[in-house]
């Protein structure tokens, strides 16, 4: 039998050998000084192993909190659901968007707690919003290091937690306020304690996995989900016990994610409707439907009713959300974002079955191989096959498994080293790296045009480096692999960087430098702190079904005519009176959604920016009233809040288009003397894109009753209504 040799090194700690067997070595000593242990770590670890480690936190935290608070608010839908929970304990379990508790955001609150407890303690501002979510992601590299650590080598852990880091994607949403932090940090949290879990069958350690991904299902429902099949599997094939104990290990777990994922939807389903918030997003006002519909199956089917936009395949084989495909991820709207070492990745994933192939059920490096790889293979096919909504940001939940693949696979290629394969293949992943990091720095050509040459230029040499390993000294061999990560890392590190610069606001931000998204990107619906449309317009080119005449040459509006010519009602979406269309279909409405200097509602996606009257006329008197005004869409209903610290009333929900509140909850309140306000133009189109997919017509109702009854005063370039003053007859 041949038995397979690889260079002569010390196995790391509890790292599979090529027979299968584990060496563990001590720990670091128990008299130690907690300051010794915490500089010097493991009793094995070399003397560079620690300081690296602080090294690579301290930059990340430097990357993630530098001028954090120049966002703003980042995400005003979610830092106004933050405002109203530091003023309400209700709003604060349910998440609500306002204290006065008229309706939730269309998520699960957990995220919400974490930034609300900050916000109670340290006041509603960004710093106390964004700070913590750039933490978690400073805990996200930490624990994937120790992760990959604990089976492999100290360099294995430092290169995972370093391309973790340096993903762009990563940075935008470690220092933004949507759920995705929060839900990456307790996945990650959950692949260490399946690590754990797998090393002597601890049932124990499989149902903290539970806990841990059912935190995440509170945090955005079924995509925690997407990485139970890999730790399900990796246990079910290593855990050192008998399969029967496997199995029911498995399902001991399975009851902890379901207590751990439903306990507040069951509190919120039980508790009495007409007694706590209407839940956002759903249409019959049941968590179950939000879960299984808007947020769940309708992402992957496409048929999420009230979104702003039909998903599924549309004008030229796409949709408003993108083309889907395998392929989705190298495209313009998502490649920038996370693809930068994904051939690597796959290339590694691959050679780690392979070498494992025959080792026993047990070992570790297959086992690892399963876990990390699974995540990635299971969440990429869902991003890249789901026609409903699916942002480019989503693809943070890739980054841990990208990181922890390069890493593991990269060392074990460099402990066979001695090898023509394991170079050849080392090489491929060298040269893979910098051809796709030309082709994405080729989509932004006059930005830094030379750091491309240089990748390309320098992983060649490199890459014919590899083919001499065996004839170099150790140093010489240690600098040509560390100089092989440093260019692999280069270009996303450019566009950390970039995206670390520049502040982000909206629903829809991109990562990377300006024109570096085709699609949601920078500059565009919420994604740079300017607003306005996206450098690439809407994927394929311009408006979605924009005619003949296909975008212009940045991508921006289409050039041709749209069905019936032109955009159809005259213009943009959402602009109620202020701007009227005045053609007949296509964009409902008319008139672009503010943009103004003076303030106004946002851009598509985008947050209002009142302007100092309207605020001040919104404050007037504001503590006779529930709500000091209504506007459709919380988007819109957002930037007033935020800026009148008092609640406003989100007509339709998110998109405008949920059933609440109705026509006549509506009157009624207004006949109580509940709302003082009603802003014109909000929503995306005044929810009636959502209407046009399904939603509810409420808000369109509402919006036709106020403008027949009551009389517009334009305040800061916006058209506001008095609904205690009716018009007279």
């Amino acid at each position: 039998m041949t038995t397979e040799v690889v260079a002569t090194e010390p196995i790391p700690a509890q790292v599979s050998a090529p027979d299968g067997v584990t060496a563990t070595p001590p720990r670091a000593g128990a008299n130690d000084s907690f300051g010794r242990r915490l500089w010097r770590g493991r009793s094995d670890d070399a003397a560079w192993v620690r300081p690296s480690l602080i090294a690579l936190l301290t930059t990340t935290a430097v990357l993630y909190l530098w001028d954090l608070g120049a966002s703003g608010w980042a995400n005003a839908f979610y830092s106004a659901a933050v405002q109203a929970g530091t003023h309400s304990w209700k709003a604060f379990f349910f998440g609500s968007f306002d204290s006065a508790n008229l309706i939730t955001v269309d998520k699960p609150p957990m995220s919400l707690w974490v930034m609300e407890l900050s916000a109670r303690l340290f006041g509603v501002n960004s710093w106390a919003i964004l700070v913590p979510e750039a933490l978690m992601g400073v805990a996200t590299v930490a624990v994937v290091y120790l992760t990959v650590r604990r089976w492999f080598t100290p360099s294995a852990g430092l290169i995972a937690g370093a391309v973790t880091a340096l993903t762009p994607v990563a940075v935008l949403m470690f220092r933004f306020n949507n759920p995705d932090a929060l839900l990456v940090l307790l996945l990650v949290l959950a692949a260490y304690a399946t690590t754990r879990a797998i090393e002597k069958a601890s049932v124990g350690w499989l149902i903290a996995v539970g806990v841990f991904v059912g935190s995440g299902f509170l945090t955005k429902m079924l995509q925690a989900y997407l990485v139970v099949p890999a730790f399900a599997l990796a246990y079910l094939i290593a855990a050192p016990t008998t399969l029967w104990r496997r199995v029911w290990h498995l399902l001991a777990a399975g009851v902890a994610l379901f207590v751990a994922s439903f306990w507040w939807v069951a509190i919120v389903e039980l508790w009495p409707a007409s007694a706590r918030p209407y839940i956002g997003g759903s249409q019959t006002n049941s968590v179950l439907e939000l879960i299984f519909g808007y947020n769940g199956l309708g992402r992957i089917t496409g048929n999420e009713t009230g979104s702003v936009t039909a998903g599924g395949a549309g004008v030229g084989g796409t949709s408003m959300w993108g083309p889907t495909g395998w392929n989705r991820l190298f495209t313009s709207n998502f490649g920038g974002q996370v693809s930068w070492l994904i051939p690597a990745a796959t290339l590694l994933l691959i050679t780690l079955l392979v070498i494992t192939w025959r080792r026993p059920r047990t070992d570790r490096v297959r086992a690892a191989a399963v876990l990390w790889g699974g995540w990635f293979f299971v969440t990429a096919a869902v991003i890249s096959f789901s026609q409903g909504i699916i942002h480019p940001y989503y693809t943070v939940a890739l980054a841990p498994a990208i990181g922890a693949l390069v890493g593991i696979g990269g060392v074990e290629l460099w402990r066979r080293r001695r090898f023509l394969w394991a170079r050849a293949v080392w090489a491929g992943a060298v040269l893979s790296t910098a051809a796709w990091a030309y082709v994405l720095l080729e989509r932004t050509p006059n930005w830094l045009p030379w750091l491309k040459w240089l990748i390309v230029i320098g992983s060649v040499l490199i890459a014919v480096g590899l083919f001499a390993v065996p004839r170099l000294t150790r140093p010489m061999a240690l600098g040509l692999a560390g100089a092989a990560v440093v260019l692999g890392l280069a270009a996303p590190a450019a566009y950390s960087v970039a995206t670390a610069t520049t502040p982000h606001s909206g629903s829809i931000p991109s990562a990377g430098p300006a024109g570096a998204s085709g699609g949601f990107g920078p500059g565009g619906f919420g994604g740079r702190q300017a607003g306005g449309f996206p450098g690439g317009g809407f994927p394929g080119g311009g408006f979605p079904g924009g005619g003949t005449g296909g975008g212009t040459a940045a991508g921006g509006f289409p050039g041709g005519a749209g069905p019936g010519g032109g955009f159809p009602g005259g213009g943009f979406p959402g602009g109620g009176t202020t701007n009227p269309g005045t053609g007949t279909g296509g964009f409902p409405g008319g008139g672009f959604p503010g943009g103004r200097t003076g303030g106004g509602p946002g851009g598509l996606l985008g947050t209002s920016k009142p302007s100092a009257a309207l605020t001040a006329l919104l404050s007037s008197d504001a503590a006779k009233y529930t709500w000091v005004a209504a506007t459709v869409g919380a988007d819109q209903a957002a930037g007033y809040q935020l800026a009148t610290d008092k609640p406003v009333m989100a007509l339709g929900g998110f998109n405008g288009s949920d059933p609440y509140p109705t026509l006549a909850k509506f009157q009624a309140l207004v006949k109580a003397g509940k709302v003082h306000y009603f802003i014109a133009g909000g929503g995306f189109g005044g929810g009636r894109f959502g209407q046009q997919n399904g939603g509810s017509q409420a808000s369109a109702a509402i919006t036709s009753w106020v403008e027949s009854n009551f009389t517009a005063q334009t305040v800061g370039g916006v058209s506001v209504y008095d609904l205690t003053a009716p018009a007279s007859k």
